[in-house]
């Protein structure tokens, strides 16, 4: 089903918790909607479900109003699955009755006989891995299988768009990792438009054809995960995608940098936006540095941190009173706190910003 956000904004009182957001999601499309706490993303998430109406503009669901300031089709009315942080699992259904529940009851549910039911909640149980615990209970269950019950429930009468908000942020590192494969094999599978609500750069690069990257009830950019990365629009983009070091300074011609406070050192454009340009800023990631001896007339300071990280190490280094984040593979030299150095960006074209 494809999703059409025109204008839309949403007022709380004096507060604005939207701005003006204009988005379409393409059918079958995986969208994640990435920002910090309190940037709008869940607002956003609660306006498409019809949870609330918004203040100003509109949702089309397939070219239908679905909500505007002056109407709402309410969540039972649209054929949505919703996935939540906390599971919202009932203690008193087995896994298979948690499952079976949407069948009987969401109306958009295909299966209306007992036997298609029943044949739908295996295959459910089979997508996502439960078929020999179907018969327990919540309590009986660990978090990456209470979580996989909550898909498996939200997918079960085959919705036309599925929210997610924050479905792993209570699961542990591991079990994140391990969870967004078994999601992303179920998008694959069902070809359902995914919103995925997150604040976790990390799910957002690795899961998402698109992102949405907010910023105080504003899209900051939407782009796909590499564009993001590696070609960040504005300065809070670049920093919490990529956590890029933003570099003050002069573009002192269309494709060269200048830093500022060191007019020996000048940085050719690895793909930075106009917008940046403008601003006269230089964003880099912690990758694209390299470490070295001190050198005169380099971008010289003073090692304050270095923290191992298994196949690299992170650096915390202060330059001209500027810190930056910095890491190295682990076959490179290594530095410790106090030690001087050199910084410098790295010259291979693999490790640079595409063009």
């Amino acid at each position: 089903m494809m999703i059409q956000i025109e204008h839309l904004d949403k007022q709380y009182g004096v507060f604005t918790a939207l701005v003006d957001i204009n988005l379409t999601v393409l059918a079958g499309e995986f969208i994640a909607i990435l920002g910090p706490s309190g940037c709008g993303k869940t607002t956003l998430l609660k306006l498409l479900a019809g949870f609330i109406k918004p203040t100003a503009g509109q949702i089309m669901l397939n070219g239908e109003l679905v909500g505007s300031a002056h109407s709402l089709k309410p969540p039972e009315k649209r054929n949505l699955g919703m996935v939540f942080q906390s599971f919202a699992l009932w203690p008193h259904m087995t896994v298979e009755e948690h499952i079976l529940f949407p069948l009987k009851h969401h109306r958009f549910a295909e299966a209306k006989r007992k036997q298609d039911q029943r044949a739908r909640v295996d295959t459910v149980l089979q997508m996502v891995g439960l078929e020999s615990l179907k018969k327990r209970y919540p309590s009986e269950l660990s978090g990456g299988q209470g979580q996989r019950v909550a898909l498996a429930r939200a997918i079960a009468p085959r919705p036309s768009i599925l929210l997610m908000d924050e479905p792993l942020s209570a699961l542990d590192a591991e079990l994140r990792i391990e969870m967004r494969k078994e999601i992303q094999t179920i998008h694959r599978q069902t070809g359902t438009t995914v919103v995925y609500v997150t604040h976790d750069q990390g799910e957002a690069l690795a899961m998402a054809d698109r992102i949405v990257v907010m910023n105080q009830g504003r899209v900051e950019q939407v782009d796909s995960p590499e564009t993001i990365y590696t070609r960040p629009k504005s300065v809070f983009v670049s920093r919490f995608v990529g956590k890029s070091n933003v570099m003050e300074g002069q573009w002192i011609s269309t494709d060269t940098f200048m830093p500022k406070g060191f007019p020996s050192v000048q940085w050719k454009d690895l793909g930075v936006s106009l917008e940046l340009k403008r601003q006269n800023v230089y964003p880099i990631r912690p990758e694209q540095w390299k470490l070295e001896e001190p050198s005169p007339g380099q971008l010289n300071g003073k090692v304050l941190f270095a923290q191992f990280q298994g196949n690299e190490v992170h650096y915390t280094v202060s330059v001209e009173e500027q810190l930056l984040t910095i890491y190295s593979p682990i076959y490179e030299k290594r530095y410790e706190p106090g030690n001087e150095v050199s910084v410098r960006l790295r010259i291979p074209a693999n490790l640079l910003l595409r063009i």
